[in-house]
């Protein structure tokens, strides 16, 4: 079993697409930074067919039914303590290159200029 991220609403919408009022909706995020969404997570699997980890959108339909959907990409923005697949839009191709190193013998890809 892998770990289960849930997910959080920090926007008024997010909380009406699951069925909230437009007005406990927006008072509940003016009171609250985020607000957990009950039931609903990401969560890892692991596919065998082929050799890769798939992230899906987990509901809790009742006590025994589940219903899973691959994750979209808006909903990375609504989970703590998961990084995105992705990766951070804003970091350049250096940075993450070099972020995936293990050793410090990169340093022949610093040109240096005299």
């Amino acid at each position: 079993m892998s770990q289960k991220y849930q997910l959080f609403a920090d926007q008024p919408g997010q909380l009406q697409q699951r069925g909230m009022s437009r007005r406990s909706a927006l008072m509940l995020v003016a009171s609250q930074t985020t607000v957990p969404i009950d039931g609903e997570w990401l969560e890892a699997f692991w596919c065998e067919q082929c050799q890769a980890t798939k992230w899906y959108h987990v509901r809790k339909s009742d006590e025994r039914t589940y219903e899973l959907s691959a994750a979209p990409r808006e909903l990375w923005q609504q989970v703590s303590g998961v990084i995105d697949p992705e990766g951070n839009p804003s970091v350049g191709e250096f940075t993450r290159k070099h972020s995936r190193h293990v050793g410090c013998s990169c340093i022949k890809d610093f040109k240096f200029v005299s």
